[in-house]
């Protein structure tokens, strides 16, 4: 990787001096494993009508398309918030289905965490400015404003791992997580699917059907709490870089290719096996089927 340097040009001040800056102060953070076992996948019509006539199904991927954070004081613990998310798993599984061949269909799954973080205590509302030039002061729109200056959650997640799938037979009651209509689905989790979810009922919108689908999923999450700070720290003014910009050169493609490194860690060996976390249901042949 080429060094980035930097020099400095008349009328620049190299020297160090004390500035004060605005940042986020991470207060507290934790990291968990969560295994969900057993969560109920939002199918479409046609998912649903694939699931009545498949007896073998795998999940082939998962990713986390939407995720809600919402944060809360806890009651009689001054200082700690209740961190509670709600992550949405779109999911790609492949069914087996008649005269041995394969469908693919897509789902959604609901998966809800709670953790309870220190936060800090602040008595003060915040004001911002919208930086709306030309306006006067009688004319100007309201500042935004955060009346009780609670903290900001910040959630980050690998992708989900899959443990498991399981199709379900005649069901009395929805096995979800508080999560069974349309209107608890944000709109960009709407957006991503091919299809409409069904919300209807099992195995079809019109509930005749009683299977339904599950899967279990293993997700590695770091939660934090961060609350606006302001620090006075030793800071040097940016200087211009020394570096220049390299145009995109697209008429010899092979050259291009010629000064790429050479990928030496793609052809290692692993020293130790890397463990394979396979659908229960793979080792049917994955059907059999030709796709």
């Amino acid at each position: 990787m080429a060094e980035n340097k930097f020099s400095c040009v008349p009328g620049c001040n190299p020297g160090r001096e004390t500035v004060c800056i605005d940042t986020s102060r991470v207060l507290d953070s934790c990291r968990d494993r969560d295994c969900f076992e057993n969560a109920r996948v939002y199918l479409s019509d046609f998912g649903n009508e694939v699931l009545e006539r498949t007896s073998t199904i795998r999940a082939k991927s998962a990713k986390i398309v939407w995720t809600c954070i919402d944060i809360d004081p806890v009651r009689f613990n001054r200082g700690f918030y209740s961190v509670n998310i709600r992550f949405y798993v779109k999911l790609v599984f492949e069914a087996c289905v008649c005269a041995g061949r394969s469908q693919e269909i897509e789902g959604i799954a609901v998966l809800e965490k709670r953790v309870i973080l220190y936060g800090g205590e602040s008595n003060v509302s915040v004001f911002k400015s919208h930086g709306v030039a030309g306006e006067n002061f009688c004319g100007c729109t309201p500042a935004e404003s955060e009346e009780e200056n609670e903290p900001t959650a910040i959630v980050e997640v690998v992708s989900p791992v899959l443990l498991g799938t399981r199709i379900v037979e005649r069901v009395s009651e929805c096995n979800c997580c508080c999560c069974c209509c349309e209107g608890d689905f944000p709109k960009h989790v709407h957006s991503c699917m091919e299809a409409p979810i069904c919300f209807g009922g099992f195995g079809g919108g019109d509930g005749r059907g009683e299977r339904y689908l599950t899967v279990s999923l293993g997700i590695f999450s770091v939660i934090r709490i961060v609350r606006s700070a302001q620090y006075l720290i030793q800071a040097t003014e940016y200087c211009i870089p020394e570096k220049e910009c390299v145009p995109v050169e697209e008429d010899d493609p092979c050259r291009v290719f010629r000064n790429m490194p050479f990928p030496t860690g793609e052809f290692c060996a692993q020293s130790t096996p890397i463990p394979q976390l396979n659908d229960r249901h793979e080792h049917h042949g994955r059907c059999g089927c030709n796709s």
